[in-house]
């Protein structure tokens, strides 16, 4: 429930106003005439579904971007920043949610990052800036020694920190990405609870995040963005989760389109090839169980943040879990190293394909890097390396089809499938894919759904990690549903839509 004293914030003259606001990339357009504003002494949230234009926004508000078209108005004065100096000077202040503190650096000198107080000559007043440290993180309620280095502390108090810098900046307008996405219930309260006392400070408050309720809680108003527009601002007090998710995928007729609903068949028959049971990491797993079958696509959905990333790098090796047990085809698998996990028949493609790759190489070293052993026993055999290349490269449809060209010349839905071949001489028994479409053209994406499904039908273990539920929908067979390092949900067979997904994460 929204306190009365706020409840009507957005009626009064806006801070800061977007008016016809348009941008584009390469001729995609991003935003198309979008109108926002936000009023002081308010918190306003923003929702959409991945790509819905929000971050592009938050960029041009924050200087990122400034050849966009449409006015920007700072108490009603139009304004265009060159870039993020120009914006801070002006008072806006960002926490991104992949935090940019330095942590071997104390806590004092993430406070006063690149503005560090100084004595004579340029001497640093090291004694100064942990009094003026101290005094800043006590005013959000924090009792931290700012001598501490900020590494040893929990992501959420590091988040605090952050906003602290931003505070201490002078911000009156501060915009916060996905801020609840890593921290616990009680660090969400606490959080929560120096927001509204920020609010009642008349300071301003973008409040974006894909937890609905998060934002329910929170908001004065709340804006929801779909394929670059801006389609509907609503009294939080006023509306609904299942509101929202409805403006968000714009489900205003029964049809849905492909990638919007499926038929899950379940795999209740085949045999387990992964059982994860009770894998914990940190703050970022807590007892994740769940089984992949032989034949069969398991989808793994969830929220950026919701520890999916985490998970497929410990079921790799390359993050050891705190507790918990994987075992692969009824044997324990050691989580110790991604060379024991691809000896004993596990392979990952990551969210960033250029973790596995070397651009300035041919396709030729990247398709065959991972099966050396198994062809060179004395000495290189690059004829031998080009042959097999050069058959994944007809069989993906790879283009060009040239194993001399470098992989950075490669379009983004090549590059991608040159990742995949890297592991298709030697078939995994599990095969684990990180937002496999995201970021290539819809042809392409086509062609890495086919190769999906064709691993499939002959057997591997396919398990696809996505934030993008059409993905989710259009590829699995069952579905597993995780949020904040935890799987809330299952959806094994049967009738499911987006919306669905949506709510239960």
């Amino acid at each position: 429930m929204i306190p009365p004293e706020t409840a009507h914030a957005g009626s009064a003259s806006p801070l800061l106003e977007l008016k016809n606001v348009s941008k584009s990339f390469g001729g995609v357009s991003a935003l198309r005439d979008v109108d926002f504003d936000v009023a002081r002494g308010e918190i306003h949230g923003l929702v959409g579904e991945n790509g819905a234009g929000k971050s592009t926004l938050m960029k041009i508000i924050a200087g990122m971007h400034h050849d966009f078209q449409g006015q920007m108005l700072i108490e009603g004065r139009e304004v265009r920043f060159r870039n993020p100096h120009d914006s801070l000077a002006l008072g806006i202040g960002m926490v991104h949610q992949e935090l940019s503190v330095a942590p071997d650096l104390t806590v004092a000198e993430n406070v006063f990052l690149g503005t560090q107080p100084t004595m004579w000559r340029g001497v640093i007043d090291w004694a100064g800036m942990a009094k003026a440290a101290r005094k800043q993180i006590a005013s959000l309620g924090l009792d931290i020694d700012p001598r501490t280095r900020m590494g040893s502390l929990p992501v959420g108090i590091q988040q605090l920190v952050e906003l602290s810098r931003v505070l201490f900046s002078g911000a009156r307008i501060i915009i916060l990405d996905e801020p609840t996405s890593a921290l616990s219930p009680p660090e969400v309260d606490r959080l929560f609870r120096i927001l509204r006392h920020l609010r009642k400070e008349r300071r301003s408050l973008i409040f974006i995040s894909h937890f609905l309720e998060d934002v329910l809680a929170i908001s004065d108003r709340v804006t929801v963005f779909r394929n670059g527009r801006n389609v509907a601002t609503v009294d939080a007090a006023a509306t609904s989760k299942d509101q929202l998710i409805s403006q968000m995928i714009g489900r205003g007729a029964k049809e849905l389109s492909a990638g919007e609903s499926a038929e899950l068949t379940g795999s209740g028959s085949k045999p387990v090839v992964l059982a994860a049971q009770k894998l914990s990491q940190g703050s970022l797993l807590k007892d994740v169980t769940f089984d992949a079958r032989a034949g069969e696509i398991l989808g793994i959905y969830g929220f950026m943040g919701c520890g999916q990333i985490e998970l497929a790098r410990c079921l790799f090796g390359k993050l050891p879990p705190d507790s918990g047990t994987v075992m692969l085809q009824g044997n324990l698998l050691p989580l110790t190293s991604t060379v024991a996990a691809r000896q004993a028949g596990i392979a990952y493609v990551p969210e960033n394909r250029r973790m596995m790759l070397f651009p300035t190489e041919p396709m030729y070293k990247n398709i065959s890097i991972s099966i050396l052993q198994g062809i060179h026993r004395l000495w290189l055999k690059p004829q031998a390396e080009r042959d097999i290349a050069q058959r994944h490269i007809s069989d993906l449809q790879i283009r060009p089809a040239n194993v001399e060209m470098r992989v950075g010349q490669l379009s983004g839905g090549n590059q991608q499938k040159v990742a995949l071949a890297k592991w298709l001489t030697d078939k995994p028994k599990v095969l684990i894919l990180s937002e496999p479409t995201r970021g290539i053209d819809v042809g392409a994406k086509e062609d890495v759904i086919r190769i999906i499904r064709a691993l499939r039908d002959q057997g591997v273990a396919v398990v696809v990690l996505s934030t993008e539920p059409e993905t989710i929908l259009t590829l699995a067979d069952r579905v597993v549903v995780m949020k904040r390092g935890r799987v809330v949900k299952a959806f094994e067979e049967g009738h499911v839509e987006k919306a669905d997904l949506l709510a239960a994460a």
